[in-house]
């Protein structure tokens, strides 16, 4: 039992919907906690508005509400449950923390007699509140930049005479660095300040000197009740001071800090924790490190919660924060706490580690058209990948592998940029992809110094790069049959891929594999094991790397490789990589809810993916998982170490989709629906044709490959034409065009961004209902687990409409094509496990729009609504194990549920807010409604009509 027997019953606080600056790491946290309580046998009570999450699983919680996070949910659910006795809201970020203060100074808590664990009142408001913050750091001696905290427009002019320029300009209690930013010179302070001022609830802003160049570095800390604190992490920012650490490379362990100048920060991260509040948990400290001899430190802030960086040091480490900072909450000392990863040392011991953790952000800038790409105090990434590795290099490459981008590691690509005035911008105005451009920086010739003096990246950095080109430039002289074997083991060590070995010496990629098979350099694959090795670990956690082979006495040669294979049955999942706009949290919940089944079914289960925000990548999920680039050298070397019975890849978005080809190339089993069909459903026209063979409606449509072929095609399909590029995600670079400029523009930008693509052109039906159908197809019978129609009119991509199931306007004749239109279209496409489809009406005709073989966005959303597993289901149909008539499917649904869209526009200023065919949400949250005469609904719908209007 926990250490205060007090407690029986804890209300969670959930982070609600996705958005940039608050993504899933806040579900990762959360979903560990709750498993957390549950081991301790308390009553758990979860508020989050989040449907797509594995948080708001009716199995996480013993009571999940999916209501919107304000304190009106909150007293309603006090009064469902008067047996509550606490709240826990360090799960939960900004958010969680912001509804727990509201509730707290509108008396909720006292009302309900709840207490408040894992944090206090005082904590939150003093680290929130910038000045504040500043004062508590001037009394215990810990220096932080110079700055005051201004409340007006008047005070805030004053302030910048005194300090004078570069500034930074901060708004209080905010999410993700809003309202943030660097202030250069005069003229630009007035609409900084302005938007600081907007951006915070408090309207109070702090403006600090600007600490350019100085270094960065975050670490993660647990206290318990008898004031003892571990440093599970700690993390150093590759970018200097100025870029928000959610959109900062960084790596783990720290690489470039003095022995003594680590001890000292270790120190003054205990004070300023044991300072904040007495209580029990997690924080998140972060320095500013002078870039000199001196090596002087300023705090820059704490957060009393577990943070972004708190999922990355769980998974960096293998030390699961958010879970032994629950423990803490409910009374327990670090001391009486297990490690997990090693079951034999305790949670007091702080981890080591033997290789390096890169970070590296995904951005979305491509969906915000006009939008500011440059990098700065306010986050602007969608995601994250890591990777890990024997060696900085190596951990670096991997990470970039993982980006999904187009790009294959650093250099080696063609793809680099080799214009001088170009390169020198990107370095000058930090770019989202400075992570390569430096590469070719060092390729442009550039000197190291003339890098380091621009961007005040650490010289030691710089040298990793440098390393990493001259073994470019050495490798390029040899062909593949010359090419020594010490030049392939370094460039595996260091992280390049097959692929990029194959461009250096001019061979294709499977020709370098077959070379180092035949040469023994394989992948041997290690254990995150949170030790060092001093220990053994119990916990299947792998990464991959390469070693030189060791000779034993008696002359035989081997590797250690620490990923036993067993004689079980296996199941490999494909997880979908860095969350971006498209491609979100649900195909995490997607996975995780596959391993579930595939594990009930009696399989050894096999989880593959890079992103460290998410429940997938948590150590105990599947049987084993190799936190890898979902990238097929990868993947093809943990499939040949495995060999496993088949491959999952409809779970995992369009990520693991597009490896289907090569699996099946290489005679690797998919499970459930083939290739072909999941090829015929991408490829538009082959798709068209499969419509047209079943007599199924669809919108006059062409297909075109240049401009000359579009401008031909649209004299037969008349405007408004769509266009749309195959083999995509969220819409991406979809666009509907009303006269043959705007047509010969669009076809030519689209085919300079996506060269060789087929495009597909369509009559639009202008002003048509949509709706969505998904449902679960054994190969003979099928079972539609949801039909939604969206509140916007056909033209808005799926992802950004409001969607209410079931439908509310259609009638029996069209809800009866779409049935039929369904089963038609699954069972030609010979579909096994899930399929979504959508569709336009027009006077009442049901027209298909596309169909996609794979899990979609929306069914972790009808899942909730109708209380049923419908992933679960779907696993066991793919892998043979269930047919549609073993399953009792019985959904529940009082009323209406409406999948409401939520956007990050405010991370973009001057960009078009405009909704069309190209997705731009970053998450999503579901509202429940007795009936259609509801406010929330009558609201949604009459904003339609600013859609249709002309």
């Amino acid at each position: 039992m926990p250490k205060n027997n007090n407690l029986k019953s804890i209300l969670i606080i959930g982070s609600g919907p996705i958005v940039i600056g608050q993504a899933c790491e806040f579900d990762y946290s959360g979903t560990q906690s709750l498993r957390s309580l549950r081991e301790d046998g308390i009553e758990t009570i979860l508020i989050n508005s989040n449907p797509a999450t594995i948080m708001t699983d009716p199995s996480m919680a013993d009571h999940v509400y999916l209501k919107p996070l304000t304190t009106k949910s909150i007293i309603e659910i006090l009064e469902a449950h008067p047996n509550i006795d606490a709240v826990l809201p360090t799960m939960g970020g900004q958010t969680a923390l912001n509804l727990c203060i509201e509730a707290d100074d509108k008396g909720i808590w006292n009302d309900f007699n709840v207490k408040l664990i894992g944090v206090d009142i005082d904590a939150i408001n003093i680290t929130e509140d910038r000045e504040q913050f500043k004062q508590l750091m001037g009394r215990i001696g810990i220096p932080v930049a110079p700055a005051k905290t201004v409340t007006s427009y008047l005070q805030g002019k004053e302030v910048a005479q005194e300090f004078g320029f570069p500034l930074v300009i901060r708004a209080s209690f905010t999410l993700g660095g809003s309202g943030a930013g660097f202030v250069h010179k005069a003229e630009e302070f007035d609409e900084m300040l302005t938007r600081g001022l907007e951006a915070s609830p408090i309207h109070e802003v702090l403006i600090d000197k600007a600490l350019l160049g100085w270094k960065e570095y975050e670490l993660e800390l647990l206290r318990d009740k008898n004031d003892n604190v571990v440093i599970i992490c700690t993390i150093e920012n590759m970018d200097p001071m100025g870029i928000h650490t959610g959109d900062s490379i960084t790596v783990a362990p720290a690489m470039t800090l003095s022995d003594t100048a680590f001890q000292r920060m270790r120190d003054l991260a205990i004070k300023m924790m044991r300072s904040i509040g007495d209580f029990a948990g997690g924080c998140n400290v972060q320095f500013a490190v002078s870039p000199d001899e001196k090596e002087e430190i300023y705090a820059i802030e704490i957060n009393p919660r577990v943070s972004r960086s708190s999922a990355l040091a769980s998974k960096a480490t293998g030390y699961p924060i958010a879970k032994i900072a629950t423990k803490l909450a409910l009374g327990y000392t670090l001391d009486e706490l297990d490690n997990q990863i090693t079951q034999s040392t305790s949670a007091l011991f702080e981890p080591s580690l033997d290789y390096v953790i890169v970070k590296i952000p995904r951005w979305n800038f491509d969906k915000f058209e006009g939008s500011d790409r440059t990098l700065g105090l306010q986050m602007k990434a969608v995601g994250e990948v890591m990777g890990i590795g024997r060696s900085f290099q190596e951990a670096l490459h991997k990470a970039t592998q993982s980006l999904e981008i187009k790009r294959n590691g650093l250099g080696a690509d063609g793809k680099g940029s080799t214009k001088y005035d170009e390169i020198i911008e990107k370095l000058t105005y930090a770019s989202w992809d400075r992570v390569f451009v430096i590469y070719d920086a060092i390729q442009a010739g550039i000197p190291l110094s003339r890098i380091h003096d621009i961007t005040k990246i650490d010289m030691w950095f710089l040298k990793q790069y440098e390393e990493l080109y001259i073994l470019e430039n050495e490798i390029t002289k040899y062909d593949i049959n010359s090419l020594p074997k010490d030049l392939i083991l370094e460039a595996k060590q260091k992280g390049f891929a097959d692929r990029q070995i194959a461009y250096m010496v001019k061979c294709l990629e499977s020709e370098v594999h077959t070379k180092r098979s035949e040469l023994n350099i394989n992948r041997v694959y290690k254990l995150v094991d949170t030790c060092a090795a001093e220990f053994k670990a119990e916990t299947p956690y792998y990464y991959s790397t390469f070693e030189a082979e060791i000779e034993k006495p008696n002359g035989e040669k081997y590797t250690s490789n620490e990923s036993v294979v067993t004689d079980r049955k296996k199941i490999v999942v494909l997880g979908s990589g860095p969350n971006r706009i498209g491609q979100g949290i649900e195909f995490d919940y997607s996975c995780v809810h596959g391993v579930l089944a595939a594990s009930e079914c009696g399989y050894e289960t096999i989880m593959i993916n890079c992103n460290p925000e998410t429940v997938s990548t948590d150590f105990d999920v599947a049987d084993k998982l190799y936190f890898e680039p979902v990238f097929w050298e990868h993947i093809y070397d943990i499939i040949q170490h495995e060999k496993p019975e088949g491959v999952i890849v409809q779970l995992g978005g369009q990520t693991a989709l597009k490896l289907a080809e090569k699996l099946e190339r290489y005679g690797i089993k998919i499970m459930g629906t083939s290739f072909e069909a999941l090829d015929l459903a991408e490829d538009r026209g082959s798709f068209s044709t499969l419509l047209q063979n079943n007599d199924i409606p669809y919108p006059e449509f062409g297909t075109a490959e240049n401009a000359e072929e579009a401008l031909k095609l649209a004299d037969e399909l008349d405007f408004p034409i769509l266009v749309r590029p195959s083999y995509v995600l969220g819409g991406q670079g979809m666009k509907i065009v009303i006269n043959k400029q705007e047509l010969e523009e669009t076809v030519v930008d689209l085919l300079h961004k996506i060269p060789n693509n087929k495009l597909l052109l369509d009559h639009y039906l202008d002003g048509a209902i949509e709706a969505e159908a998904d449902a679960i197809c054994d190969g003979e019978d099928v079972y539609i687990i949801g039909i939604m129609e969206h509140i916007e009119p056909c033209g808005i991509h799926s992802g950004d409409s409001n969607a209410l199931l079931p439908p509310f306007t259609l009638g029996d004749l069209v809800l009866q094509q779409i049935k039929d239109h369904t089963r038609k279209i699954a069972l030609a496409l010979n579909t096994v496990g899930l399929i979504n489809i959508q569709f336009a009406i027009k006077d009442d005709k049901v027209f298909i729009i596309e169909a996609n073989p794979r899990a979609s966005r929306t069914v972790p959303f009808i899942a909730k609504a109708y209380k049923e597993p419908y992933v679960n289901y779907a696993t066991k149909v793919m892998l043979g194990d269930k047919k549609i008539k073993d399953f009792n499917f019985n959904p529940q649904l009082e009323g209406y549920a409406i999948k409401q869209p939520v956007f990050s526009f405010e991370k973009f200023h001057k960009v078009n807010k405009q909704l069309g065919p190209e997705m731009k949400s970053t998450g999503e949250s579901i509202l429940f409604i007795k009936d259609l005469k509801d406010d929330d609904f009558y609201n949604l719908y009459t904003r339609r009509k600013m859609y249709l209007s002309k």
